[in-house]
């Protein structure tokens, strides 16, 4: 193993180089080990989303969790072959479905959080229990503030109407 930073020299002082790295690394990790149990972290966030809120309509989870259509039924198909979610058509507008987690989902949803709980504990393994929380608080405060989540959907939205046209 090298003992080389992942981000060295003076790249590492952009805090986004940082984030850029070290949010590639984490996936890649996570998805190797969500890949044990045949599953990708889309599908993580899914079923979790789920759990979290009830069932919900395709359109408005794939909203929820801003992942595009077209990886919304890809996901979606992918759970409901291994009985993790099932999709129906909406009583009130045929043409929707309304999607929820399975009982075998939950199951198996109990166990992807304690992977990640012991993958949080390995990656950050080199940080005290404070700077943990502390970097966990900056992060969501990051993710749940009005400046990046608005920079994506901007740039979604964007991306969205350069495709349509």
């Amino acid at each position: 193993m090298s003992e080389a930073p992942l981000v060295p020299g003076t790249v590492a002082e952009h805090a986004i180089c940082l984030l850029i790295k070290l949010g590639q690394v984490a996936f890649r990790i996570a998805e190797d080990d969500l890949g044990e149990f045949g599953l990708r972290v889309r599908h993580y966030s899914v079923l979790q989303a789920l759990a979290d809120n009830g069932a919900m309509s395709q359109l408005a989870l794939g909203a929820f969790l801003r992942i595009d259509p077209a990886t919304m039924v890809t996901s979606l198909d992918d759970l409901e072959k291994v009985g993790y979610a099932m999709r129906t058509r909406d009583p009130q507008d045929r043409r929707r479905y309304v999607v929820d987690i399975t009982e075998d989902g939950r199951k198996v949803l109990v166990r992807l959080n304690s992977t990640l709980v012991g993958l949080d504990d390995e990656l950050l393994a080199d940080l005290k229990a404070l700077d943990r929380k502390s970097l966990h608080r900056i992060m969501s405060k990051l993710a749940s503030g009005p400046t990046v989540p608005g920079m994506f959907d901007a740039l979604r939205e964007s991306t969205d109407t350069k495709k349509k046209a």
